[in-house]
């Protein structure tokens, strides 16, 4: 080719392309366009929604509804497509136009398509759309699902005749099951609601009524326009409800609404909830930014409860308190669960994560907040030592290989559902905690207005947070606190004496006792034979050494001094001692001279590295025994729990000692049945109502003869007379697991019984109690009788997932129930995420490789992504306890150690 001739042919090259670019921007390939917009994370940003205008008309009798959307856009991208979220309703597809605010044109999509399997709605026109304000208009139907997501229908009685009510579930992605839109926590949009509802039930929204006309028995009810929001906020809710209500200080309107007849139930949540309001505007700089809160007590409800702006719904057991038939545990859980819905009014709703990878900026803070509002509220219940049974799951959660980092990413919203966890809600609440104690708590409140002022009807991510806390504090924040969210798992530090020096090196803790290669900036607290003797610093590298020398003024104590690290446990990783230090520890614990949060801390890292097997089970025992005179609710409640761990171990790996296992727990606990009693001592502390309970419920479940006898004498006369003084509602959870203990296929008098008291009872904590007792039994036959009641009409599909703790004894008939009953549990509680109660509970407690091996060939062609973390990580459980049995087995004297420690204090 001669030379002199390329210009002119690279001039019209050119000037093709730029011809075929140009007709491709004005009529792109419909095909592949269309393909573009599938199995995406998130919704293309060429539209952006600015206000919705809603009208929904729920038919209760029928469970449909039909309704018509109005949403003011801004585009601000050339496109000639309109994509937004719409799922399970049917589009009136002639009814779809989009009229741009310049001209007033209404254009009329020329395709529209639903992709089911994306949850997406596509609008395809003619021509590209114009720049600037536009109003898309949609009308649709759908119906009133029984799923509890979405705008559902949940069912209560009234006046002995069963009701319908509509409610909204949209957290985390199902406004789009009730109108189109664009259903992300980034895309906030202001809200102007109008329902057309029966005249005579109570209508709510998230803002207050603007104007209600009643036309005979139907009337349209308009609510005024909401502050800026995202959708999985947006809130309905119609029924027939009674309230209470009270003002705050400043004048918002706070009701609590619940079934007729159950007013008296919700005082003590009114109460709460006022007076949460009022410290939260304090604490946070910040006043609560509606003029009226709701929250509401829904029937059939999956979650514990849900924040939507200004009108909080809540299952009835986390809302409703009742004197005589609630037990102290009820009234400490209806504290918690408002605080922390509360809470989101500020952590969620005003300051928004920008994705869901923040969840935990929504739910770890609230769960911290929580706990700061009940101890203000009730100092004397303790809850900052009970935040560990938090900070101890989300340990426990995240020492599995299958774990995942806090800041987790999501691409698709079918992911979201199985993020709702430990790792979100208990680590993001420790971590929190952790930096509080390392940059001070006023530092950090301070810092915490800082963030929610700056980012109020925004969006933030987690590194927003980090900067205003850096900001606030003059420390590394962001250096400091992204090795704890963007990786998972967490670090053991080894601790040791070498020639008068304390010598530390960092490892990632797994489960299965191997060592991960994560790496902390971990924030070290340690005492050393006193509280007044401390010292804290940061362990940036893999070890680090400390002169005990220099700490200690009294030289003589070098050689027998305690020393604990991780004070109060407010670091989020566990702690091995040498043998040295330990039993140093472990007299301490036995002379009263360490708190309750340290005492629990020892305890519960012995016992994971023992199922890590890094430590004998010889060993956990024996300092399980220095615990014999404890008296401390939650140190007690873990100790409990982990004896319940180690006898289910003990049976699979040693049956010949399980006896023994039995014997020594109850040898434990037995002083403090006397202690305690079965009734209710006039001042008695709650915590001391709380622990009641769980010693009994101990006592039953280790065969304690005496206890199970008493338990049963004492349901009999519950069964007489349902006010009887003589089973107080803290022990009736107890009574319950103790009667069903001896119920047996010849012996079914107490499962009948119980099967009596929840169908003769309308109180929702009565029946939770019930069914959470129900396959305690060891026989079998009635282990399967009473999952099989699960599934029956008469158990609510959210209440179901309570009695699927079933008895060592249930382990096999529940797997194969599970099995049998697979096709239809994935219909009913598939598209939610109770479904993944169903695996962890049945899955989770074998111990056998060859069991693993059966669950993984099961779930081979069974396994949906909503369940596929969870699926993992009940696998990765088994093969844990799988290795956990052989440890014990191979462990030498453990027979003669456990008969002396019996023998020696019985």
């Amino acid at each position: 080719m001669s030379i002199s001739y390329v210009p002119v042919i690279v001039g019209f090259v050119i000037a093709l392309a730029s011809y075929f670019y140009m007709q491709s921007r004005r009529r792109p390939n419909l095909q592949q366009s269309m393909e573009q917009f599938k199995g995406q994370p998130r919704l293309p940003k060429f539209a952006v929604p600015k206000r919705y205008d809603i009208r929904l008309k729920p038919d209760l009798s029928a469970c449909k509804f039909s309704g018509s959307v109005a949403i003011e856009l801004n585009i601000v991208a050339d496109t000639r497509f309109i994509v937004l979220n719409a799922a399970e309703l049917s589009v009136d597809t002639p009814s779809v136009s989009f009229t741009h605010s310049s001209n007033s044109k209404v254009l009329r999509p020329s395709k529209v398509d639903v992709v089911e399997e994306d949850e997406i709605l596509v609008l395809e026109f003619a021509d590209t759309l114009p720049i600037g304000m536009g109003l898309l208009t949609i009308r649709f139907q759908g119906t009133l699902n029984d799923k509890m997501k979405g705008f559902y229908a949940s069912t209560y009685n009234h006046n002995g005749e069963k009701e319908n009510m509509a409610v909204t579930q949209f957290e985390p992605a199902d406004a789009r099951r009730c109108f189109p839109c664009w259903d992300e926590p980034a895309c906030k949009a202001m809200f102007k609601i109008t329902l057309d509802v029966p005249s005579k039930l109570v209508a709510l929204s998230n803002m207050p009524i603007f104007e209600e006309k009643v036309d005979g028995d139907l009337k349209t009810v308009s609510y005024q326009e909401s502050p800026i929001m995202s959708t999985y906020l947006v809130a309905i809710v119609v029924g027939l409800f009674d309230y209470v209500e009270r003002l705050t200080s400043d004048g918002v309107k706070v009701r609590v609404y619940c079934q007729v007849g159950k007013v008296n139930q919700v005082k003590f949540a009114l109460v709460v909830a006022v007076r949460t309001l009022e410290l939260y505007k304090d604490y946070f700089e910040v006043p609560y930014s509606l003029p009226k809160l709701d929250m509401v007590a829904i029937p059939d409800f999956a979650f514990g409860a849900m924040e939507n702006y200004g009108l909080i719904t809540y299952r009835e057991t986390a809302l409703l308190y009742d004197d005589h038939h609630s037990a102290a545990t009820n009234k400490q859980r209806v504290v918690i669960v408002v605080a922390h819905e509360l809470a989101h009014q500020w952590f969620g709703n005003l300051v928004t994560m920008e994705w869901w990878t923040h969840l935990w900026l929504n739910e770890g803070f609230a769960t911290w907040v929580s706990y700061l509002a009940a101890d203000n509220l009730f100092p004397e219940w303790k809850v900052w030592t009970q935040f560990l049974g938090d900070y101890t799951e989300g340990l426990r959660l995240d020492g599995l290989a299958e774990s995942h980092p806090i800041e987790v990413e999501i691409n698709h919203a079918r992911e979201i559902d199985e993020i709702f966890d430990a790792i979100s809600y208990k680590k993001g609440a420790s971590i929190i905690r952790m930096l509080q104690s390392y940059l001070g708590a006023e530092c950090f409140q301070r810092s915490l207005s800082s963030y929610i002022n700056k980012f109020a009807c925004s969006n933030a991510k987690t590194e927003d947070l980090w900067a205003a806390l850096e900001e606030g504090s003059d420390e590394p924040v962001n250096k400091l606190m992204n090795s704890w969210t963007r990786q998972k798992g967490y670090p053991v530090i080894t601790v040791e004496v070498k020639d008068q020096k304390l010598v530390f090196e960092q490892s990632q803790f797994l489960a299965s006792g191997s060592h991960g290669d994560g790496q902390w900036i971990v924030p070290i607290t340690l005492c050393c034979g006193s509280y007044d003797v401390c010292m804290n610093f940061l362990l940036e590298s893999m070890s680090g050494t400390l002169d005990m020398k220099e700490f200690l003024s009294d030289k003589s104590n070098l050689a027998s001094a305690w020393v604990k690290l991780n004070v109060d446990q407010t670091g989020f990783y566990r702690v091995k001692y040498d043998e040295d230090l330990a039993a140093r520890l472990q007299h301490a614990i036995e002379n009263k001279h360490l708190s309750a949060t340290d005492r629990y801390g020892i305890l519960d890292d012995s016992f994971a590295l023992c199922m890590a097997h890094q430590q004998s089970l010889n060993s956990l025992l024996t300092l399980m025994g220095a615990y014999r005179e404890e008296l401390e609710y939650t140190v007690l409640f873990n100790l409990i729990n982990i004896s319940y761990k180690v006898e289910r171990i003990a049976a699979d790996a040693t049956p010949e000692l399980l006896e023994y296992i039995k014997q020594f727990f109850i040898s434990l606990f037995l002083h403090l049945e006397d202690k305690l009693g079965w009734e209710p001592k006039t001042g008695e502390s709650h915590l001391d109502a709380m622990l009641r309970g769980e010693v009994l419920t101990a006592l039953a479940v280790f065969g304690h003869d005496l206890t199970l006898k008493e338990a049963t004498r004492r349901f009999c006369a519950f069964l007489d007379d349902r006010n009887t003084p003589l089973l107080h509602p803290d022990i009736r959870k107890a009574a319950y697991v103790a009667v069903m203990r001896k119920v047996s296929t010849s012996n079914r008098f107490g499962y009948e019984s119980l099967l009596r008291v929840y169908r003769e009872t309308d109180l929702s904590q009565e029946k939770t109690r019930v069914l959470s007792s129900l396959t305690s039994s060891p026989d079998p036959n009635i282990i399967l009788e009473a999952l099989n009641f699960l599934l029956s009409s008469e158990v609510r599909p959210q209440d179901a997932v309570l009695g699927l703790s079933v008895s060592r004894e249930g382990r096999e008939t529940a797997w194969t129930w599970l099995k049998d009953n697979w096709e239809h549990i994935s219909k009913i509680w598939g598209s939610g995420y109770l479904i993944t109660h169903f695996v962890n509970s049945i899955v989770s407690p074998f111990a056998s490789f060859e069991k693993a091996e059966e669950i993984e060939e099961f779930f081979a062609s069974r396994t949906k992504s909503k369940i596929a973390r969870t699926l993992k990580q009940s696998i990765e459980r088994v093969h844990l306890n799988a290795n956990w049995v052989q440890s014990v087995q191979n462990e030498e004297h453990l027979a003669k150690a456990l008969k002396g420690l019996v023998l020696g204090k019985i």
